[in-house]
Formats: C-alpha cells, sequence, structure tokens
C-alpha cells in the first residue's frame, strides 16, 4: 500500500510538471518571445486572415502563382504524403497528369522541364514553397493574366528576387519562394 501511494504521488507530481507547468512555461516563452510564430504565422490582407505562412493553399486562379500539389489538399490536420513508391503505376498517372495541367495552364511547350515539386506532393502535403524556376515558369502566365505592361513586369520579377528565401543556415535546402507571400506582393503591384 505504501508503495502505492508513493507511485500515485510520483504520477501527480509528473503529471504537474509535464502536463500543466511546463506546457504553460513554453506558451508564455513563445508568446513573449516569438508571438507571429507561435499563433501560426498568420497572414493579414485588408483586416482579413488569408492563410499561415507556415501551411500551402491552393492557388487556382491565373493571376496567382500556383502553389506545390497537396497529397491532402492543404488540409494540416491529417498532413502526409501519399506514401507511392517509385515503381507505382499510380504515381506515374499523377505526375504525368500534374506534368500536363501544369504546361497546359502556363501555355508551356511541351518539352519544358518543369521543376520536380510541381509534379511530386511534399511529404507532409503542406509544404507552402516552390522554386525559383517554378515561379519563373509561371511568370507569364500571371503577366497576362493581369495585362502588366513591362514596367510591371520588371517589378514581378523584383519582387520574385525579394521573396527568394536562401538555404536555411546557407546550407540546407534550396533557394525556395513562399507561394502565399508571393501572392500578397503582386497584389500591390500598381
Amino acid at each position: 500500500m505504501k508503495t502505492l501511494l508513493i507511485t500515485f504521488k510520483i504520477f501527480l507530481l509528473f503529471t504537474l510538471l509535464t502536463g500543466i507547468i511546463y506546457p504553460l512555461v513554453i506558451t508564455l516563452l513563445a508568446q513573449v518571445f516569438f508571438p507571429y510564430e507561435a499563433n501560426g504565422s498568420i497572414m493579414i490582407n485588408d483586416n482579413k486572415k488569408v492563410g499561415s505562412a507556415l501551411i500551402g493553399q491552393s492557388f487556382d486562379s491565373v493571376i496567382y502563382f500556383s502553389s506545390r500539389p497537396s497529397s491532402v489538399s492543404y488540409n494540416p490536420l491529417p498532413s502526409g504524403g501519399t506514401n507511392l513508391g517509385p515503381s507505382s503505376a499510380k504515381l506515374k498517372d499523377m505526375v504525368n497528369k500534374r506534368k500536363n495541367q501544369f504546361v497546359a495552364f502556363n501555355k508551356l511547350d511541351s518539352l519544358t522541364t518543369i521543376p520536380s515539386e510541381m509534379l511530386f506532393a511534399s511529404a507532409s502535403g503542406l509544404d507552402p514553397h516552390i522554386s525559383v524556376s517554378a515561379a519563373l515558369l509561371q511568370v507569364d502566365r500571371v503577366v497576362a493574366a493581369r495585362k502588366f505592361n513591362s514596367t510591371q513586369r520588371a517589378r514581378l520579377e523584383q519582387l520574385i528576387n525579394y521573396q527568394t528565401e536562401k538555404p536555411q543556415f546557407l546550407c540546407f535546402g534550396a533557394e525556395r519562394i513562399n507561394v502565399l507571400l508571393l501572392n500578397l506582393g503582386i497584389d500591390k503591384i500598381q
């Protein structure tokens, strides 16, 4: 009985420490030092929440840059990939379909090399970034859809350059562009 009482006290202590005190301290520190990130990196445009800078979303309009495909329809709750392997016929069909759609949507030559992130969904299905080359392949479509003149096109190209994020710690990953931030920037080009 004595051992059971000690075990129960230890259980309560660790429940209090790890279930209440630790989460409250971490939440408090996050809110004080990283409030933007702790609250989901929510982007606001014209006093409306338009999305999170950390979670990809679908942009189907010709006036915006397209995001990377998602195997979970950009839903953060069941995030995950398709788990289809390189020998999967279903994966091959999906990639071919995505390539044909990207080529047709952007009015590209069928021999154009399409960046892999526009053909394959990310492992989480929520990646908000595309490569610079994927963005550049979409410039002509966006310019035509918005009826931009040459000055506005130059501003768009400057925006792409400005929005390009360097590899993490200058060595991990590749240069990338957050599609939501890029699309919010396009709306400001006059």
